[in-house]
C-alpha cells in the first residue's frame, strides 16, 4: 500500500511535462489542474511575505495573474488582505480554486477566467498587480537569453502593457520570477509609457529567486543604463530538495531551450 508521501510524489511525476515546450500549451495547463490539487512554483507565500507585505495595504484591490493551484491568494487572505481578484487562462484551474476558496470560508475573492495578455479590467483598476512564475512561461523556447526571440518580447511587453494599464497611478507590480535582473530590467524599462521604477530583491536558501517591486509613478533615475548593465547575482548552490522539485526541471529545461 502506498504512504501519503508515495501518493503526492506520483501525482506530481505524473503531471511534470516531457519537455518544456508544453508549458507553453494552454491544454497542457488544463488537463494538469484538473489532475493537480496545490503546486507552489517559487516557494509559498511565508518564504517571501517579508519582502511584500509592506508593499501590500490592508484596503488594497490586489489583483493575481495566473493563479493556478497556488495559495498565494490564502495567505495574502490571512493578512487581512481581502479584496482579491485571481485569474487564470484554465477553465480547471478558475473551477478549482473558485470551490476551494468556497470550501475554505475565503469570501470576497473573485476567481475569473482570463487572459494575461488581454486583461478585461478598466484602466487603474487596481492598487496592486502580482504574479508568481507566470511571466517566466513566456520565455519559454525564447532563444538566447540576451536577445530572444521578437514574438517572446512582443508577448511580454503586452503582458507588461497590460499590468501598467490596470494600476492605479501610484500602484504596485510585484513579480516573483526565476529571470535574473540583467534579463528581466531592460524589459520592466522597455517602453517609455512605462512610468514605474524597478526594485530588486531576492530569497531562496540556495536556489534563489528574484522579486522585482515596479512602483507606477515615477521612472527610475539609472533606467535607461540599467538596460545594458550586468548586475552581480548572489552565487547559487542548490540543495538536495531544490533540485528534485519541479522548480529545478523547469529552470534547467527553459535554459537548455535558450542556448
Amino acid at each position: 500500500m502506498m504512504s501519503n508521501e508515495d501518493e503526492e510524489e506520483e501525482k506530481n511525476t505524473s503531471v511534470t511535462p516531457e519537455t518544456a515546450s508544453a508549458y507553453l500549451d494552454p491544454n497542457y495547463w488544463n488537463k494538469r489542474f484538473a489532475l493537480e490539487e496545490h503546486y507552489e512554483w517559487l516557494k509559498d507565500y511565508s518564504h517571501f511575505r517579508h519582502i511584500i507585505r509592506n508593499q501590500i495595504g490592508v484596503t488594497d484591490t490586489v489583483l493575481e495573474i495566473g493563479c493556478g493551484n497556488s495559495r498565494l491568494c490564502e495567505g495574502l487572505y490571512g493578512d487581512g488582505i481581502t479584496q482579491i481578484t485571481s485569474i487564470d487562462l484554465s477553465p480547471a484551474a478558475v473551477e478549482r480554486m473558485e470551490m476551494r476558496l468556497l470550501g475554505g470560508g475565503f469570501e470576497g475573492i473573485k476567481v475569473l477566467g482570463a487572459d494575461m495578455l488581454n486583461l478585461p479590467f478598466d484602466k487603474e483598476s487596481f492598487d496592486v498587480v502580482i504574479e508568481k512564475g507566470t511571466m517566466d512561461v513566456l520565455f519559454v523556447d525564447s532563444g538566447d537569453p540576451w536577445n530572444p526571440k521578437p514574438e517572446t518580447v512582443d508577448k511580454v511587453m503586452s503582458m507588461l502593457e497590460n499590468v501598467h494599464e490596470v494600476l492605479k497611478p501610484n500602484g504596485v507590480f510585484i513579480s516573483i520570477s526565476f529571470g535574473q535582473p540583467h534579463f528581466r530590467r531592460p524589459l520592466f524599462e522597455g517602453r517609455r509609457s512605462f512610468t514605474w521604477s524597478v526594485e530588486t530583491n531576492t530569497f531562496g536558501d540556495g536556489f534563489h529567486y528574484f522579486i522585482y517591486t515596479l512602483k507606477k509613478g515615477k521612472r527610475s533615475p539609472n533606467s535607461e543604463q540599467c538596460k545594458s548593465e550586468k548586475i552581480e547575482t548572489p552565487s547559487i548552490c542548490y540543495l538536495q530538495d531544490e533540485l528534485e522539485g519541479e522548480d529545478y526541471i523547469f529552470r534547467m529545461a527553459v535554459e537548455e531551450l535558450q542556448i
